[in-house]
C-alpha cells in the first residue's frame, strides 16, 4: 500500500526549508568536529536532525505538522480538494 501526500508547502517554502536545512545540517557536521562536551554533541546533533527535518520536508513538499493541524497555505488552498 502506497501512500501518495498532498503538497502543503508553498515553493518559495520549500526552496527555503532546503536551503537553511542544508545550512544547518552543514553547521552540526562542522560543529561536531570540536565539540567540547557532552552537552555541546547533544545540542549539534539537534541541530543535524532539525536540519535533515527541514530538508526532507522541502524537498517532498509535504509537512506532516502542517498536515496534523490541518494547515494550508492560502495560495495553496484553491489546489487542494
Amino acid at each position: 500500500m502506497t501512500t501518495r501526500w498532498k503538497v502543503n508547502i508553498t515553493p518559495a517554502e520549500r526552496t527555503a526549508r532546503v536551503v537553511i536545512g542544508g545550512l544547518g545540517v552543514l553547521a552540526g557536521v562542522v560543529l561536531l568536529t570540536s565539540a567540547p562536551g557532552v552537552v555541546a554533541v547533544v545540542l549539534e546533533l539537534l541541530l543535524v536532525v532539525a536540519g535533515l527535518d527541514l530538508v526532507v520536508t522541502g524537498a517532498l513538499g509535504h509537512c506532516p505538522l502542517y498536515a496534523r493541524l490541518g494547515h494550508v497555505p492560502s495560495s495553496l488552498k484553491e489546489k487542494v480538494s
